[in-house]
């Protein structure tokens, strides 16, 4: 590969590794803040991979200060999506109701609901009796405590892809799908990216490629320590609308929540799969369908009739201490990691794109740059404010 090679097209002051909503949403906002020449690169076409296999919750209820505030920043982003990129995302704030089958959940509930409360979250801790009253199928007799914040919401996750995706365009961004990037090299202080169409040349790389992460930072001669892990969603038949919320069972990882156009929609967690060579798995299992269908008909007795349409699988990016991975990577200056986000990369993504474009620009970093760098896993030390959060589903 020579320089001669490269078409005037073909170089890019900044390269994005992946179109799923991550990636389209940081190309948007660093267009947004006036970087021009961005160019975002997929093996395959738009919504592919996680960000169209995954439930679309968005959710302000967590452990840690700096994920409620993150989450609260994005819910309003997310709230004025529709009407800023001109396209339906279907949202519905519904809130999230979760359920505590042990005295230990219920105080970690507790605890987090003080939390949000401290954060001005309206999340209320309250009864299994409250909960059948906002959800009044449920079966609650296993459950010692629940708790409810009305303003958290469910989005259709495909127009959201598309919406950023367009967006971006509008405003100059070169977007590449089905063609992946086999190799990358220094070529002085810039990137030269190999792919199926010829070279690519780029001065600054931002890798934000989920569970496929690991795979595109070796070809950069970097490590990262995440792993995918495959978990699966079905879908139900229409239903007449009765669930408002999106409930949750913390203990088991079971979630569930209902479309606007009737079907239930959801997933529960299985043990994690043996998987040493870390390869990506989509195919759905009979062991989820069974354990799903069974949860479901345990927590609403009334859906033991409801047919099932389809099913499918997506991969959790998920770090050795549950904290997402961002910032430049290590040994490899230029070139920006943003993964590790486990089952909550889609909800967070409008919000860390936001930060991470002005991040990029040579604006002030957000916090969560020192709380989730991505040196952290070779330099051994605990950065501040990196607590594990403990609040994790799916």
């Amino acid at each position: 590969m020579t320089a001669a090679a490269v078409r005037p097209g073909d170089v890019a002051e900044v390269a994005v590794i992946g179109a799923g909503v991550m990636g389209l949403a940081i190309a948007y906002n660093l267009a947004a803040r006036g970087q021009k020449r961005i160019l975002v690169l997929d093996a395959h076409h738009l919504a592919w991979g996680a960000s169209g296999r995954n439930g679309g919750g968005v959710r302000q209820q967590w452990s840690t200060e700096m994920n409620i505030r993150l989450m609260q920043e994005s819910t309003e982003i997310c709230a004025h999506f529709a009407e800023e990129m001109r396209i339906n995302v279907w949202m519905r704030r519904g809130g999230y109701l979760f359920l505590a089958r042990t005295q230990a959940a219920a105080d970690r509930m507790a605890r987090n609901v003080t939390l949000q409360n401290q954060c001005d979250l309206p999340t209320r801790l309250i009864t299994p009796a409250d909960a059948r009253e906002l959800v009044p199928e449920l079966e609650v007799s296993p459950f010692v405590a629940a708790c409810y914040n009305p303003t958290d919401a469910v989005v259709f996750p495909w127009p959201f892809v598309w919406g950023y995706a367009r967006a971006a365009a509008k405003r100059g961004v070169q977007i590449r799908t089905g063609l992946p990037v086999t190799a990358i090299e220094r070529r002085g202080d810039d990137f030269a990216l190999a792919t199926p169409a010829g070279p690519i040349l780029a001065g600054r790389v931002v890798c934000a490629s989920g569970a496929w992460s690991p795979a595109v930072a070796r070809l950069a001669g970097g490590a990262l320590p995440d792993r995918p892990v495959r978990h699966e969603i079905l879908s139900t038949e229409p239903l007449k609308p009765f669930l408002k919320p999106m409930v949750s069972d913390v203990e088991t990882g079971l979630y569930v929540s209902q479309s606007l156009r009737g079907e239930l929609v959801g997933g529960v967690s299985l043990p994690e799969e043996p998987n040493p060579e870390r390869q990506v798995r989509l195919g759905s299992r009979l062991a989820f369908l069974t354990r799903m269908a069974r949860g479901l008909v345990a927590l609403m007795p009334r859906l033991g009739s409801v047919k099932v349409v389809r099913q499918w699988a997506g991969p959790y990016d998920v770090s050795p201490d549950g904290n997402p991975i961002v910032g430049e990577l290590a040994g490899v200056p230029g070139f920006y990691v943003v993964c590790g986000f486990g089952g909550h990369g889609f909800m967070m993504a409008p919000v860390v794109a936001r930060h991470y474009a002005a991040f990029l620009r040579g604006e002030p970093p957000h916090p969560f740059f020192e709380a989730w760098r991505a040196a952290r896993f070779t330099d051994g030390t605990a950065p501040p404010g990196g607590e594990r959060e403990d609040l994790i589903i799916g």
